[in-house]
């Protein structure tokens, strides 16, 4: 048997800046945001209040027709981001794994990019840090990798008419509680 031979391990950094070379780009995976139930109930009880108004001014002026909605249950499932693992080696020659959360153009990082990353920790401590940004060094680009969110996710639609019944709900309430 060989002793000289030694296994890197790879391990999740603690910094918040970590600047070193791009080794490998892992297979991405979709990982789903979760929507809190709360949050998704609050905001289809506003916007229901819009709706049923909606639906009563449809009903009186026989305009057919509305959006096709989606389901409560569509709506909690949440969306998907892309996950990409990225391996890259420090000055200290460490071996370190991050993850890189939504997309980038396919151009922005080659294995041997020198890069510096700013990162933050995820809720969940096994899973490593997640690139909040990037500035590659070997070509000078700033990258900042963008992910879908419950809000994106809900839609400006289905959020303008939430705020619009919490307005309404809210005068209703201020003027019930004045008369």
């Amino acid at each position: 048997m060989d002793t000289d031979l030694h296994i890197r391990r790879v391990v999740h950094p603690k910094e918040r800046i970590v600047t070193g070379r791009v080794v490998r780009l892992l297979e991405g995976y979709p990982r789903e945001v979760r929507v809190g139930q709360p949050v998704l109930v609050a905001v289809l009880t506003a916007a229901g209040v819009v709706g049923l108004l909606m639906l009563l001014l449809r009903s009186l002026l026989s305009s057919g027709g509305g959006g096709a909605r989606r389901s409560f249950k569509e709506l909690k499932k949440g969306p998907e981001f892309l996950v990409t693992p990225l391996r890259l080696r420090d000055r200290a020659d460490r071996l370190l794994e991050v993850e890189l959360h939504g997309h980038l153009p396919q151009s922005a990082l080659h294995p041997a990019d020198h890069v510096q990353l700013t990162l933050r920790p995820q809720r969940d401590p096994e899973l490593p840090p997640r690139i909040e940004r990037i500035v590659n060094l070997t070509t000078g680009q700033l990258l900042t990798p963008r992910t879908a969110t419950v809000w994106s996710h809900l839609g400006p639609a289905l959020l303008l008419q939430a705020a619009l019944g919490a307005l309404l709900l809210t005068a209703i309430a201020a003027c019930s509680a004045l008369g």
